[in-house]
């Protein structure tokens, strides 16, 4: 490993902090979403939070421009901490079963790119992101960032029979990120504050009846990521919806409050 690749977060996350200064609006809504969220109540721990979640997202996206070189089909295991802070079910469920199809309910909290591209080692994943209008930004991105057994779909087009039916037969992990911003969902709440949320997963959930993991990856060491969840969770058909979407909000409101430094405060969630 080279020293770029082995400081490749570091180097990140000063790159961000010397852009802080310029990002004077971001900043002020990062520290207002810390302290209105109840993450503390005391302005100068917010502004710290605030810019290191702010170097958090540039060094995550460093690093896991790196994850191909480092982490591999054959060594993928020593990188992942299942252990400390992850239910066994959802482990299981998540490595030991591949006959499965599942959902994973995340944020933009933790290392969601990364953490992708190491999960593909282990079953098919498709993953619900933001297409760049760019042709040219895309294609990097493409070969970049989403690496391996992975389908990106374009979540402003939606799910068509097509990606279902790929879900189903190749058993794949049906990533998406919750707390994406939405004018229309259900008005919930996420980290104590109102907001706008989707249904995507609890609609899938109830109609196929497949278990949910809920939770994050984070970053623990260099390409060492950390699984923070509880138990899967599996809904009936007739479940109350928003019950159990405010259920999916709580479990990664819990996630968040325990690692804030690594969710990306500056993102308009609550509008």
């Amino acid at each position: 490993m080279n020293w770029i690749c082995l400081h490749a977060y570091d180097i990140g996350g000063a790159f961000a902090r010397c852009l802080w200064p310029f990002f004077g609006k971001r900043r002020r809504l990062a520290i207002d979403n810390i302290l209105k969220c109840g993450i503390t109540g005391d302005k100068r721990e917010a502004e710290r939070i605030a810019l290191k979640s702010w170097q958090h997202l540039t060094g995550h996206i460093m690093e896991a421009l790196f994850v191909p070189k480092v982490i591999t089909r054959d060594n993928w295991r020593e990188h992942l901490d299942v252990e400390t802070e992850a239910s066994p079910k959802a482990v299981k469920l998540l490595l030991e079963t591949p006959d499965t199809p599942i959902i994973i309910a995340s944020s933009h909290h933790g290392v969601w790119e990364a953490a992708t591209n190491v999960l593909s080692f282990v079953r098919p994943m498709i993953a619900i992101a933001r297409v760049m209008n760019n042709k040219f930004v895309q294609g990097w991105l493409k070969n970049h960032h989403f690496r391996g057994n992975i389908t990106v779909i374009d979540k402003n087009h939606g799910f068509n029979a097509e990606i279902m039916a790929q879900w189903k037969r190749d058993n794949a992990a049906m990533t998406i990120l919750m707390d994406q911003h939405t004018s229309g969902g259900m008005q919930l709440e996420f980290l104590g504050r109102p907001a706008k949320t989707f249904t995507s997963v609890t609609r899938l959930a109830m109609r196929y009846g497949y278990p949910i993991i809920v939770g994050s990856f984070v970053r623990v060491a260099p390409y060492k990521y950390r699984l923070v969840g509880g138990d899967p969770l599996v809904f009936a058909k007739d479940a109350d919806r928003e019950a159990a979407t405010q259920l999916l909000n709580d479990r990664l409101g819990e996630a968040i409050r325990k690692y804030p430094e690594q969710y990306l405060w500056v993102h308009k969630r609550w509008r």
